[in-house]
C-alpha cells in the first residue's frame, strides 16, 4: 500500500525571522513585506506578531526577485504561482483518486 505523507518536511516550517530572510536572499524587509503585500508570500506571524518564514519561502523570494529583475510584473508572478498551486491540487486530487482505485482493486481500504 502507497502512504502519501501528510507531515511538513523542514523547508515548510515557518521558524525564520525577516532579518534572516533578508540575508539570505539578499533583498531589503522592506521589498519582503512589498511582496507580502502583493500576495507573493505568506509568512506566517508568531505571538508577537513577527513574520516568520520557511526555506521553501526563501527559494520563492530569490525567484520572485529573478523574475522582477527580467522585468516581470508583480501581478503576472501572482497569476503564474496561483496557475502552479491549482496545478499541484489537481494532482494531488488525481493522486488521491488513483490510490483509491489501487485499494478498492486490491482489496485495500483503511478501517475505521
Amino acid at each position: 500500500m502507497i502512504i502519501i505523507e501528510q507531515n511538513p518536511s523542514y523547508k515548510e516550517k515557518k521558524v525564520i525571522s525577516i532579518g534572516v530572510v533578508s540575508e539570505l536572499t539578499g533583498l531589503s524587509e522592506r521589498q519582503i513585506r512589498y511582496y507580502e503585500e502583493r500576495k507573493l508570500i505568506f509568512p506566517e506571524r508568531s505571538k508577537g506578531g513577527n513574520r516568520k518564514y520557511s526555506f521553501s519561502d526563501v527559494e520563492a523570494l530569490m525567484e520572485i526577485a529573478e523574475k522582477i529583475e527580467d522585468g516581470i510584473q508583480t501581478l503576472e508572478i501572482r497569476r503564474e504561482k496561483v496557475r502552479e498551486k491549482k496545478k499541484i491540487e489537481e494532482e494531488k486530487i488525481r493522486k488521491k483518486m488513483i490510490q483509491g482505485q489501487i485499494n478498492a482493486q486490491f482489496g485495500l481500504w483503511k478501517k475505521k
